[in-house]
């Protein structure tokens, strides 16, 4: 049963710095039987954003302002119903730990990105993982709100 869209939410790989990430990677890591992977029966992600700025679909959907079945994917939990999920390679510094990482074509990749969401559907709140209620995370490893105002974007 399809609901109303009402985020979407940016995460990172959780990898370090200048690592590239594939799109057959974050499939294992999700959906490969535990304790290799997940066990989910989708990706977490609709879209990912590579160090050189191009953009790969994982999911398809139909761009509309509905979240139908087959495009849940397992972003964030309670959230995923709701939402549409997009990540960046990277998040973390050599050592581990978070930190903004995103190269310039990613920023300029993710800025375009949520600017063209944002025109399709200006209603759909954009946040970040760890800005979810409840959710202990520093992802993405930046603040999500600071980088909206500074593309534009008054939520």
């Amino acid at each position: 049963m399809k609901k109303e869209l009402k985020y979407l939410v940016i995460h990172c790989t959780a990898t370090p710095q200048g690592r590239e990430v594939t799109s057959d990677a974050i499939r294992a890591w999700h959906t490969a039987p535990y304790p290799k992977g997940r066990g989910w029966k989708q990706v977490g992600y609709t879209d990912l954003i590579h160090l050189d700025g191009t953009v790969e679909r994982l999911v398809d959907n139909n761009e509309d302002a509905w979240v139908d079945d087959w495009e849940i994917t397992n972003g964030a939990k309670g959230y995923n119903g709701v939402s549409r999920h997009i990540v960046y390679a990277g998040g973390l510094d050599k050592r581990k730990k978070p930190k903004d990482t995103r190269t310039e074509a990613q920023r300029k990749a993710l800025a375009e990105y949520i600017l063209n969401f944002h025109r399709k559907h200006p209603n759909v709140r954009i946040i970040g993982h760890g800005d979810i209620p409840g959710v202990n995370k520093a992802c993405p490893s930046f603040n999500v709100p600071t980088f909206l105002k500074e593309i534009g974007i008054n939520q």
